[in-house]
């Protein structure tokens, strides 16, 4: 089993860290008592206001800037002693369908950078965030590490592609990199503004502007859903023991479907009103139920039941919507 040496006293590097999983990242890196914490973010869908905790600590330098510009990461490996590296810089899934190539390309050429620095020894660990939506829809169920990588859309292809970079830069360098595979993150703090919100912060949004709520399609696509302060819990916890070059789900048993997922919202906002029904998302996954079958192998794995997970981030987001 892999062993790498402690969080503790590392210059560590996010990116992507204003972001929604990559800031609560932060924080628990800084309570874990990392040296100091470098964010790397171009706001696109974060926000500085997710990092107002982490500023606390005078640990964290914030860079408002892109790492698919290899000058800019430069310019953060020579000015900060960088041990480790959380790749958690993306574009969100929704936005792959207005640009599909750039979503696409994100993807693939931070990961390349990173690669590239870490292959020249710019810093010693790659963390990479992949995402369950590079399986596709469900072959077999549950869904396994070994599942078949069949993306339905450009977001999930660049994924992918970042994937196989990682893998193949392990094989042919030896670098110390591995990939984290969540499923359906939420939480406080995720994106609820616009087309490119997810499905909970979306709806919770619209009741509480006494807006109607949404189901896209039949409402049967289903998805594993977990908190956020699960995922990073987890993600901390496998840096010391997942083997460079493999890859783990970071999962839940509770598959739920967008019709149900939606009820549940609309009871705990106590909404009885109607919902409008839209035509299905062409490439849509209709079926998420993954195994996290390895991931209890390798650590104390923790996880918030979904209904309390659910009632605290929609009461984070009436404490952030109500002020708005």
């Amino acid at each position: 089993m892999t062993q790498r040496s402690s969080l503790v006293g590392q210059g560590i590097l996010v990116t992507g860290g204003a972001g929604f999983i990559g800031s609560h990242l932060v924080d628990k890196l800084l309570a874990m008592g990392a040296r100091e914490v470098v964010v790397i973010d171009n706001l696109f869908v974060g926000s500085e206001d997710n990092l107002v905790e982490a500023y606390k600590s005078g640990h964290v330098t914030f860079y408002r800037d892109d790492a698919e510009f290899q000058t800019s990461l430069s310019y953060i490996f020579a000015n900060h002693q960088i041990d480790t590296v959380f790749n958690c810089a993306t574009k969100a899934l929704n936005y792959s369908f207005l640009n599909p190539a750039n979503a696409f390309s994100t993807n693939v050429t931070v990961t390349l950078n990173l690669l590239e620095f870490q292959r020249l020894g710019a810093f010693k660990t790659l963390c990479h965030f992949s995402t369950s939506e590079v399986y596709g829809s469900a072959v077999y169920e549950p869904m396994d590490e070994a599942h078949p990588k069949n993306p339905t859309t450009t977001y999930a292809a660049g994924k992918a592609a970042a994937d196989h970079a990682v893998e193949s830069y392990v094989r042919m360098f030896g670098v110390d990199a591995f990939i984290v595979r969540p499923f359906n993150n939420y939480g406080p703090r995720q994106n609820y503004k616009g087309m490119l919100a997810g499905i909970i912060p979306i709806t919770a949004w619209r009741i509480l502007k006494g807006i109607t709520p949404e189901l896209h399609g039949d409402g049967l696509q289903s998805r594993d859903f977990i908190y956020v302060y699960d995922t990073v819990d987890a993600v901390t916890k496998l840096y010391s023991v997942l083997p460079a070059g493999e890859s783990v789900n970071i999962s839940t048993d509770n598959q739920i479907s967008m019709r149900d997922l939606l009820g549940r919202i609309c009871r705990e906002m106590t909404y009885a009103g109607e919902i409008v029904n839209k035509p299905g998302r062409k490439s849509d996954v209709l079926c998420h139920n993954a195994s996290n079958e390895k991931v209890h192998r390798l650590i104390d794995y923790s996880l918030t039941p979904f209904e309390v997970g659910l009632r605290e981030t929609l009461d984070w987001y009436r404490q952030q919507i109500g002020v708005q």
